[in-house]
């Protein structure tokens, strides 16, 4: 739950990157709230719950959904393409920091990916 909530509190925030645990949680999350809510309209004979708990989550969706493609190395625009953004979202992110911020994941990989090489090893 703390995953879903916390893509709440980044309502419009579409850089940087998210795990996949991020966006599997509030995909999960989601779904199931939605559920509740078809059920409890159908109850009380009224659609206007999901209506808007359906436009109240669109755009943290989105942006969880291009965070999710920045953590794999690739543009938020990829979340058009059906199949393949569905791959990128299973796919684990990038080690180490990428164009689109630190990874999330394992922060710590970033000091040792960014330390010089010293080419005078024998």
């Amino acid at each position: 739950m703390n995953w879903y909530l916390e893509v709440l509190k980044k309502y419009a925030v579409f850089s940087g990157r998210a795990r996949r645990s991020e966006y599997w949680y509030f995909f999960l999350f989601n779904i199931l709230i939605a559920i509740a809510l078809v059920f409890l309209g159908a109850l009380i004979h009224n659609t206007i719950l999901n209506t808007l708990y359906s436009l109240v989550v669109l755009i943290p969706g989105i942006a969880v959904g291009v965070r999710r493609m920045h953590d794999v190395g690739k543009s938020g625009w990829y979340l058009l393409i059906p199949i393949y953004s569905l791959v990128l979202a299973c796919t684990d992110g990038n080690i180490g920091t990428n164009e689109y911020g630190q990874d999330p994941k394992r922060p710590e990989f970033d000091e040792f990916l960014e330390e010089p090489v010293n080419e005078n090893m024998n």
